[in-house]
């Protein structure tokens, strides 16, 4: 008899209890040591979680916003050959940048949709047994409308976007965020349960840009499931956010900072500095008007 009431009780309480609990995650978050930088009207916010107190773990976050109201747009690179984010940013007169979406390691090019200013320069790639259907990395995408992101679901059909009028299109996955509303996610892979390095672009719900950078693969910082990432993503105010490229490219780099403008530790050689930066496909850059 005591045991059965002991679990009705606690039946009733997990409700209560994983409230508190994000509640919590919440507060550790958005009362933490952020640094923040004013760069010429865009907003660069970093924390170092060091006490276990971003979702459990140690984690470095990087947090550029660019306000509704700023002389700044987005826009897509590629390069044919794997280049530095950093690279690709000063190679287009950037203010700022993270690495883009998923690329083939050993032949440079894309996987995922890419079209930049009307030319497309990479497809979603085919699965081995369908070919017809998108690839879980290629379930959602941003559209550039005068430079301002718009995150939206794709029609399942791998070519699909072939029929967009747009003329900026960034295809990666999965879409974590949309419409202030959790997208359910799989968790039969690796790449959503275990943690990495993570990338995504999100938008507030009054059209703030966000740009987020995780660094993983280290004790400093320990990397983040795409589940507790999509928490992070909402504790930091993300109306919709998609998931990038990750792992060793993410990557953040902001114009005029030391380290090459490496704002972020990227992991590429599995040590907690400011010197591992991949060479990647595609970037996500921040221009001046």
């Amino acid at each position: 008899m005591f045991r059965k009431s002991v679990l009705i009780a606690l039946l009733i309480l997990m409700p209560f209890i994983g409230s508190q609990a994000q509640n919590n995650d919440s507060l550790l978050i958005v009362k933490g040591h952020w640094k923040i930088d004013n760069v010429d009207g865009l907003i660069l916010k970093r924390c170092h979680f060091a006490n276990k107190d971003c979702l459990g773990s140690n984690q470095f976050v990087s947090l550029l916003e660019i306000p509704v109201k700023s002389n700044y747009r987005l826009a897509f690179t590629y390069e044919p050959q794997r280049t530095l984010t950093s690279e690709q940013a000063r190679r287009n007169g950037a203010v700022a940048a993270i690495n883009g979406s998923f690329f083939d390691m050993a032949k440079h090019n894309p996987i995922c949709y890419l079209r930049i200013d009307g030319k497309e320069v990479g497809i979603n790639t085919p699965q081995a047994s369908d070919s017809i259907h998108r690839k879980y990395y290629q379930y959602g995408s941003v559209a550039l409308h005068n430079g301002r992101p718009v995150i939206f679901i794709p029609d399942s059909a791998r070519l699909a976007e072939r029929q967009l009028p747009d003329s900026n299109i960034m295809t990666a996955g999965p879409l974590l965020i949309y419409n202030g509303k959790t997208m359910p996610m799989r968790k039969d892979k690796t790449f959503v349960t275990d943690r990495h390095n993570r990338t995504a672009i999100g938008v507030k719900r009054d059209g703030t840009i966000l740009l987020i950078t995780v660094d993983g693969r280290t004790k400093e910082s320990e990397g983040l499931s795409l589940q507790d990432f999509t928490k992070l993503l909402r504790y930091l105010g993300c109306y919709s956010a998609l998931n990038m490229d990750g792992g060793g490219s993410t990557t953040m780099y902001v114009n005029g900072f030391p380290h090459n403008g490496i704002v972020n530790h990227p992991s590429d050689n599995f040590r907690y500095d400011f010197r591992g930066e991949r060479t990647v496909s595609n970037c996500i850059v921040v221009l001046k008007k």
